[in-house]
């Protein structure tokens, strides 16, 4: 039995309709090398199916199965056996000689994730640092004082964030710079921005929000201006009334959201969609729910914060650990997310009041006139103190959020087996840290994601590679799949280009120079090539795409360098890009591992229409590597087109033809290269 020849998958090809509704009937298909098996068995839950042979082709058979769907979530997986009587069985990990549940296909009637974000190019924006489009909104040195230290204005744009603490430093990225740089993310091909928080909050990053309903006016509009900087060496947080004025007052709000529906009216007319960071799993100390800097206790106007009184109306939005009267004013025994005490943990459990702020807040922002287009979750595995509320709160939150805007995407960060938020009520994807950065991050670097270790036995490791991304893809059906935020770097992690220069440690040990010191932009260029033809949503992390670096938070969120950056590598973004838009293969078409060897991986993704063929060479040295393409449904004979190559001294589009022979090819592969091919249509 030809097991290189067996394959199905969740695409339309395998499975239609692909995301099928309850009761609906679905055809499933299933291929094998020509005349190669004696019968082909749907095995499910509960019974057994002999499937029939439908078509041929000049190498393969494919046999279908119809089968009616109830509203239960459907597993399945195939048995197959040879003509000489040998049984092999077929998985979301692929031809295996016993079957295990957990690598079951999958459907879930009803669940479908939306079509724009298949495979779209999504572009992460770390406000602060992107483009500075309006000075009048930028924070002030002084402003006011936040964990002990006065705001700080940076005045050098190019200047590289402190190396611990940098949370006070604020460049003076805005929404303006945004809109003023639409032309040049449009240009790059990007179809999707991702924000990281915009909403009120007194650190640069945002991830304390103050007040979920309103934008930051130092990111949208300052309208009304007045109070007073900081006397040198307050620290008083009841002394900074200018930031109240500012970031607070009721005409900045207002006209800081009113200015936000322009700039989403704006994204959208060049047919790009709007991504909101949502954290809900903690707020801000000085939300006024807390209130423990007793901001909105100078205001007047406000009911007392939790931190202030026992009888606050938010008291039951906390979880204290000291709850007798006699201790408040509270003396900080409250819950903090990590123990953080400025970040306290929401605590969904005792209070419906909260539960249904945030879900309302959920429905807002994707609704007229905002019209986001989905929220990316913080921590939202974290969630609640119970797994069970989680999983309740979720539902709860997509019934939110779809009944306002059925094509909003709910996408999460999570790190470790999602399946069981992805069962079609909860989330729709996650950020794809297990079945994409991490695989291709070791593959390729022998490098944690944030630089901290170094496994140089898993760098070049195909083995590991290929065992790691199988596992960690079957956690997803393929509509979580074909959107997961497939990223290099983000706001979190080392970027990664850094990554390549193999140094571990972070910033304020082995300082700026360190993260930019021996980096090898060719790996970088195949890491991304790679992130353009893998199944999911590609994302690019601001500045990634023109060579920025940075070991992990905070210098992996220095400043986008305008007039400083490196073309080259724009100009490979550009070009890869355009490929993956072009091309329907890359958004919703089957995947397939053609071969594998130590430094050496090929892949194709293939559709009705269109066939390719990914190879990467990670060596340090040239390689002649012979590639199976009849697999990726390839005829035998023909001839493959070159559409991009990336080596060491840079890259090319140049037109190349590469002759398939018995199904096969061979190429002389240079250093640290990779090669996109394409079948070529007569």
């Amino acid at each position: 039995m030809n097991k290189q020849a067996l394959f199905s998958d969740g695409t339309d090809q395998y499975v239609y309709p692909p995301e099928p509704a309850e009761n609906q009937e679905v055809t499933l298909r299933f291929r094998t090398a020509r005349d190669d098996v004696k019968e082909v068995k749907l095995v499910t839950d509960e019974a057994c199916f002999s499937m029939a042979k439908k078509y041929t082709t000049e190498v393969f058979d494919y046999y279908e199965y119809v089968i009616r769907l109830e509203n239960e979530p459907f597993r399945y997986h195939f048995c197959i056996q040879g003509l000489d009587g040998t049984v092999c069985f077929f998985n979301r990990y692929g031809a295996v000689e016993e079957p295990i549940q957990m690598y079951d296909f999958m459907i879930v009637p009803d669940f479908a994730t939306p079509n724009w974000a298949k495979g779209a190019v999504m572009y992460q924006i770390y406000v602060d640092r992107f483009c500075n489009g309006d000075p009048s909104n930028d924070v002030e040195t002084g402003e006011y004082a936040y964990l002990g230290a006065r705001s700080e204005k940076i005045t050098d744009w190019n200047q590289k964030p402190a190396k611990t603490m940098a949370i006070r430093e604020f460049y003076g990225g805005d929404l303006q710079g945004v809109l003023d740089k639409l032309d040049y993310l449009e240009d790059l091909g990007v179809e999707v921005i991702y924000f990281n928080p915009l909403f009120v909050s007194p650190s640069n990053h945002k991830y304390d929000t103050q007040d979920y309903d309103y934008i930051d006016p130092h990111f949208g509009k300052i309208v009304e201006d007045g109070g007073e900087i900081l006397p040198e060496g307050c620290m008083d947080n009841s002394k900074a009334t200018k930031y109240q004025i500012r970031s607070a007052g009721k005409a900045n709000l207002e006209a800081s959201n009113a200015f936000f529906v322009h700039v989403v009216e704006e994204i959208h007319k060049r047919g790009m969609k709007v991504i909101l960071d949502g954290v809900f799993n903690h707020c801000g100390s000085f939300n006024k729910w807390m209130d423990r800097e007793r901001i909105y206790e100078q205001e007047g106007n406000y009911e007392p914060g939790a931190y202030m009184s026992s009888d606050s109306p938010y008291r039951s939005f906390f979880h204290f650990h000291d709850e007798k009267k006699e201790a408040w004013p509270c003396n900080g025994s409250y819950e903090g997310w990590w123990g953080h005490d400025t970040l306290p943990k929401l605590n969904y459990e005792d209070s419906v009041k909260l539960e249904n702020y945030i879900l309302t807040v959920a429905r807002k922002w994707v609704s007229p006139p905002y019209n986001i287009d989905g929220w990316r979750l913080d921590v939202a595995a974290d969630l609640g103190y119970s797994n069970e509320y989680n999983h309740l709160f979720w539902t709860k939150f997509r019934a939110a959020v779809k009944s306002a805007n059925p094509r909003a995407i709910i996408l999460a960060e999570h790190y470790g087996d999602p399946k069981d938020w992805l069962m079609g009520d909860e989330w729709d994807t996650v950020m794809n840290y297990d079945a994409f950065m991490e695989p291709v991050t070791w593959f390729l670097t022998g490098m944690e994601k944030h630089s901290d270790s170094s496994r140089p036995d898993l760098c070049d490791n195909a083995d590991y590679f290929v065992n790691a991304i199988r596992h960690h893809m079957s956690a997803m059906m393929t509509p979580s799949l074909q959107t997961a935020m497939n990223e290099l770097s983000n706001h979190d992690h080392s970027r990664f280009l850094t990554r390549t220069n193999h140094m571990t440690g972070r910033v304020e040990h082995l300082g700026h120079e360190a993260a930019e010191a021996y980096v090898n932009p060719a790996i970088m260029r195949e890491a991304v090539l790679m992130q353009m033809t893998w199944v999911g949503a590609p994302t690019i992390y601001y500045g990634d795409e023109v060579g920025v670096c940075g070991f992990t938070d905070p210098d992996n969120r220095r400043t986008y360098p305008w007039g400083q950056e490196d073309k080259e590598m724009l100009g490979f973004h550009k070009a890869v890009i355009a490929i993956h838009k072009k091309y329907l293969a890359f958004r919703t078409g089957s995947l397939k591992l053609l071969m594998w060897e130590e430094g050496i991986l090929a892949y194709a993704r293939f559709h009705v229409k269109h066939q390719f063929v990914i190879i990467v060479n990670n060596r340090s040295e040239h390689a002649t590597v012979h590639v199976p393409v009849w697999p990726a449904e390839i005829p035998m004979k023909g001839i493959m087109r070159r559409l991009l190559y990336t080596y060491d001294k840079g890259y090319t589009t140049e037109y190349e033809e590469y002759i398939i022979e018995n199904g096969e090819i061979v190429l002389n592969m240079g250093k640290h290269s990779a090669i996109i091919l394409k079948k070529r249509e007569y």
